[in-house]
């Protein structure tokens, strides 16, 4: 008779998770653990009502022999020219039991889009397991795909400020070359406010410990995450920490608040007053005023964020970015109405989107067809925003 913990052990088939980065669309994703093991940011609406568990490792590792498989499938039926013809695709997908599915679809996605460069390890924080597990798991990986040039996962501070330096620094070596943090503020009142679990210090100190060990660092921010209340010192705060960090990255996620996370009820019972989309610029260009001394690749990679084309390296880029910043800010107010409105229906991504007549026209009637006016348009633009998260 099967014990509960042989049903929880036994392999159930390829798994994937529900997000990873913008930045790892085209990766193989290869999920080493199941949603989130802190799960309580007011923020954030993944993973919520959901159960953590770690994956064994054996069965990660069985979830890369069936990509491998399927990827060498697909490798021979391809032509000369790398193009696998139709018909041999179909008959490849009517031969699979359904059982192989999943992982055929992931190997054909990385084959064809990614090129099979790069893989994300999921779910929220793959780093809270055992590191000799997760050093098996990427020598597996890399004796299955010695060609990938990149393998990343999330993690959080807390996790990595509690690992040992040299478990950090094995975990490097076995091949993992980039890790995706979740800042989201440098301001300790904005960390406990939003219950994310780590202070300042901590995240100071994860990111120092995981550019030491020679591991590629993207830090993320939350524009808006204070409030009006925080505003200034989430911006300032912020700016501090990556100051004393310098990572390889410092990626924007502009705070967006649907319906269905515990930061909305405090919005809707004034506990917590959300920034204007203006003022949200504003923030942006006083933390990016008061980075200094670091050579980070600012990026606004994310459709939550008002200005697509903000981005550069420091220090060199610096002067241009806060031109962005103030050309939004410098236009009229009506003119920053219909950027917002036609931002957020996908018709522009930058403000110079403007200068182009039918986009304009295409966003003046979208204007006037929502009955923008400037008492409503943050509220409009904000349910826009709900679509995207």
């Amino acid at each position: 008779m099967k014990t509960n913990k042989d049903i929880l052990d036994s392999y159930s088939g390829f798994e994937q998770g529900p997000i990873r980065p913008p930045s790892e669309a085209a990766s193989l994703l290869v999920r080493v653990t199941r949603n989130c093991p802190w799960n309580r940011c007011t923020f954030c609406p993944v993973y919520k009502g959901t159960t953590f568990s770690l994956r064994p490792a054996a069965h990660v590792k069985q979830d890369i022999d069936a990509v491998f498989k399927h990827t060498e499938t697909l490798r021979s039926l391809a032509d000369e020219e790398g193009r696998i013809p139709q018909v041999e695709l179909r008959k490849a997908i009517q031969s699979l039991i359904p059982e192989e599915y999943s992982a055929f679809q992931a190997a054909y996605h990385w084959l064809n889009f990614g090129g099979m460069a790069s893989i994300f390890l999921q779910d929220a924080n793959s780093l809270v397991i055992r590191p000799s597990d997760l050093v098996d798991i990427l020598k597996h990986l890399k004796k299955r795909f010695p060609e990938v040039e990149r393998i990343t996962s999330y993690a959080r501070s807390h996790t990595i400020a509690r690992m040992k330096e040299e478990d950090l620094e094995a975990i490097g070596r076995a091949g993992l070359n980039r890790l995706h943090i979740g800042m989201e503020s440098g301001s300790d009142d904005v960390l406990r406010m939003t219950k994310k679990g780590v202070t300042k210090d901590m995240h100071i100190r994860a990111g120092r410990k995981v550019k030491k060990a020679g591991i590629e660092l993207s830090e993320y921010i939350m524009p808006g995450l204070g409030g009006i209340a925080l505003s200034e010192e989430h911006a300032l705060e912020t700016a501090d920490a990556m100051n004393k960090i310098n990572p390889d990255f410092i990626r924007l996620r502009t705070l967006g608040i649907p319906n269905h996370i515990p930061l909305y009820e405090d919005y809707c019972e004034g506990r917590f007053q959300k920034l204007t989309e203006v003022e949200v610029i504003h923030e942006i260009l006083t933390f990016l005023k008061h980075l200094d001394g670091i050579t980070s690749m600012v990026m606004s990679d994310h459709i939550l964020n008002l200005l697509a084309d903000f981005e550069g390296r420091l220090p060199d880029d610096k002067e241009r970015m806060v031109g962005v910043l103030r050309a939004f800010l410098s236009m009229n107010p009506s003119h920053q109405r219909l950027y917002q409105v036609g931002r957020r229906l996908g018709i522009f991504s930058s403000v110079e989107d403007m200068d182009h007549p039918q986009r304009m026209t295409k966003a003046e009637k979208a204007y006037l067809s929502l009955g923008i006016t400037p008492e409503n348009v943050e509220e409009v633009t904000a349910e826009l925003m709900k679509r995207f998260i």
